[in-house]
């Protein structure tokens, strides 16, 4: 009986000494092995919380990364060297009207009185279209309209979106017939909203926007982006 309690002492120690040093681990962050992770960590999206390591999955790029953070107001991210990508994305020197503060809720941003839509005329595309990037370029153009403007928009820009067809809104124009925006009207469009449609300076960069602007000129123009028309504005 000595002999079997022993036996049992002995192995119940080895267990739970085995069970301490495998529990253990050697980076700093790792609070150890998880038993039973759905006790303790919510399925459910949560804000300043590390999502590094989630259930046995570890993301290096997500490690101690904070979330839900907003960046101070001003404060403009890294992009690099060079010179024309930071150019590019520099802030946006228009400023939306004070309008706009109640039709488009622009509570928080520097609005003017001036209607700088108008002076957005004289505003070119600094993305400029190439015959080495046009084929990226309109790719892109088409995964972004097709995820942020093809729902009321539609799919070939015409303004019959499925937002419009179930008669949730009315008044989407077609972008054959608004030839006679510049460059800038259409960005600064999209950047603040207008008439019906928000602000997208939330959910597209200054890159992004300028690319559906590209994207939006072939609706236009069945011959932009041909090689002869990105030529044209190589040349210019």
């Amino acid at each position: 009986m000595k002999i079997k309690f022993r036996v049992i002492l002995s192995i119940s120690i080895i267990a739970v000494t085995t069970l301490m040093f495998v529990s253990c681990a050697s980076d700093p962050d790792s609070s150890g092995l998880e038993y039973m992770p759905d006790m303790y960590r919510s399925p459910a999206i949560e804000p300043y919380v590390d999502y590094g390591e989630v259930r046995g999955r570890e993301n290096k790029d997500l490690k101690l990364k904070r979330s839900a953070m907003i960046p101070p107001s001003g404060t403009i991210p890294y992009y690099g060297t060079d010179s024309a990508t930071v150019a590019l994305m520099m802030p946006y020197a228009r400023k939306a009207n004070v309008a706009m503060k109640s039709t488009h809720g622009m509570y928080d941003a520097v609005l003017t009185k001036e209607n700088e839509y108008d002076f957005a005329l004289a505003d070119k595309n600094p993305l400029k279209l190439t015959s080495d990037n046009m084929g990226d370029l309109f790719d892109t153009g088409k995964k972004l309209f097709t995820a942020n403007c093809a729902h009321c928009h539609g799919a070939k820009g015409n303004g019959n979106g499925p937002m419009v067809v179930s008669g949730a809104y009315v008044g989407v124009p077609d972008y054959a017939n608004l030839t006679n925006l510049s460059d800038g009207q259409i960005f600064y469009s999209i950047y603040y909203g207008k008439g019906m449609m928000g602000a997208h300076n939330s959910l597209l960069d200054k890159r992004e926007i300028w690319t559906l602007v590209h994207y939006i000129r072939k609706f236009q123009d069945t011959d932009y982006g041909t090689s002869q028309s990105a030529k044209a504005l190589e040349a210019n």
